[in-house]
């Protein structure tokens, strides 16, 4: 009996020891996203690497590269990129865990995004079922998931969603409910070890879906999302409403005697204080529910060409020289006030708008397809920063071949506020 009491302490505790045995390793997580956000040493950016017009054609490893020592050598040291289901960026995180190996001194983490659908969305069905999930929902949660726990050194916060809540994304948005249970779901999964407990957790929206807008996004299951999340993540692009919210763009009478080149600069302050307020209507919201935490930009940029509404003839808002104004200006503010902003985006993809070329949501990036830093970063080719690197084979150049004056050629002045009443006007 003696013997069978001691095998059977034995066994109980080999039973309890591999309960307690973590299945995870988390011991290497090294810096975290509540010491990485809100640090201006760590700039941010949106990032996709798609050179062609479709993503059936997938970024390769050294291609990757390319991109990310271009990125890190601007000082980027914080990528933010989403639909995990896509090879992209599982090649990402290889590629980076390679690149440190390669340079212990090689330093760049991830904002991992798991894309969310409503039922039915992209789909032939009539209706989209904003309060159920896609099927697709799980798998993406799943796979960001895995992907947290084998680069936890690299992955620091997870993003359920992309725009999930936002109205105006008809096709596949879902109400807030959704994105609360995965929120909560990945919280659970950090109390119970199965993501770094400090693994921030967040959804990457519109400024009016955090409640920066109409009431009518105001609800308890925001409030709860609000509530759950470890950080904000927000949205503005002064850009787009320079068409949809104009009333900030136009040039005001006051300033008729201005030289063009001087109506564009007050129209850029003008965009990057709108900008300013959508940020400040969210935190506004957010304390109004007794809530303190950090927010930071998820997205905000302007595109560089544009055949639509918001190019020549229309809003007269998109050329390199007003892009270059707008990062200045928005990299300033942030970093002068400790907030994050990812960027968009860092080079142009083509797939964003395949079926028009020159649409302006393929032309967003620092970077265009012939490696050539866009207005907003030619500093950095001055400065040699780009020197010995190379994408696709092509070393960094600047467009225009660096001369301002053509550049300034292209410059559009935008319309005068009278002229955007009236269009206003027209629209109703």
């Amino acid at each position: 009996m003696k013997y069978v009491s001691i095998i059977l302490s034995l066994t109980a505790l080999f039973m309890l020891s591999c309960v307690q045995s973590p299945r995870h390793d988390f011991s290497n997580v090294g810096k975290t996203a509540e010491e990485i956000l809100g640090d201006p040493a760590y700039q941010a950016i949106s990032f996709g690497a798609y050179r062609e017009n479709t993503r059936d054609i997938q970024p390769t490893i050294p291609q990757l590269k390319d991109d990310l020592r271009i990125l890190h050598a601007m000082g980027i040291r914080l990528l933010r990129t989403y639909n995990v289901y896509l090879a992209e960026a599982t090649n990402l995180l290889k590629a980076i865990r390679e690149i440190k190996e390669e340079d212990p001194d090689f330093e760049m983490y991830l904002m991992l995004g798991a894309w969310i659908d409503a039922q039915n969305a992209w789909t032939d069905e009539p209706e989209r079922i904003r309060d159920v999930d896609a099927p697709r929902n799980k798998q993406e949660i799943d796979r960001a998931v895995e992907l947290a726990q084998e680069y936890p050194d690299i992955v620091k916060i997870i993003a359920v969603g992309n725009e999930a809540m936002v109205h105006w994304a008809a096709e596949y948005y879902v109400e807030p409910s959704i994105i609360l249970r995965w929120v909560r779901h990945l919280q659970d999964l950090k109390v119970q070890g199965e993501l770094p407990e400090s693994l921030w957790i967040t959804t990457s929206d519109n400024f009016a879906s955090w409640g920066g807008g109409g009431e009518e996004y105001h609800n308890e299951d925001l409030n709860d999302l609000i509530r759950e999340v470890d950080f904000i993540s927000m949205h503005t692009y002064p850009m787009h409403d320079t068409h949809y919210n104009p009333l900030f763009w136009g040039v005001p009478e006051s300033e008729a005697g201005l030289s063009d080149l001087e109506k564009v600069h007050s129209a850029m302050i003008r965009s990057r204080d709108y900008a300013i307020n959508q940020f400040q209507s969210v935190v506004d919201y957010m304390e109004s529910l007794g809530v303190d935490k950090p927010v930071h930009i998820g997205e905000t940029g302007w595109a560089t060409i544009s055949n639509e509404k918001y190019g020549e003839g229309g809003a007269q808002a998109i050329d390199e020289y007003k892009s270059g104004l707008y990062y200045k200006h928005i990299r300033e503010w942030s970093n002068e006030n400790n907030i994050t902003v990812f960027y968009f985006e860092a080079f142009d993809e083509p797939w964003k708008d395949a079926a028009n070329p020159m649409g302006s949501e393929n032309h967003f990036g620092l970077i265009n397809l012939q490696a050539q830093a866009k207005y907003p970063i030619w500093e950095y080719v001055d400065a040699g920063v780009f020197d010995g690197l190379t994408r696709d084979g092509m070393p960094v150049t600047k467009t225009y071949n660096g001369d301002l004056d053509s550049l300034l050629q292209d410059v559009l002045v935008p319309p005068t506020d009278a002229e955007i009443r009236r269009r206003l006007a027209e629209r109703e």
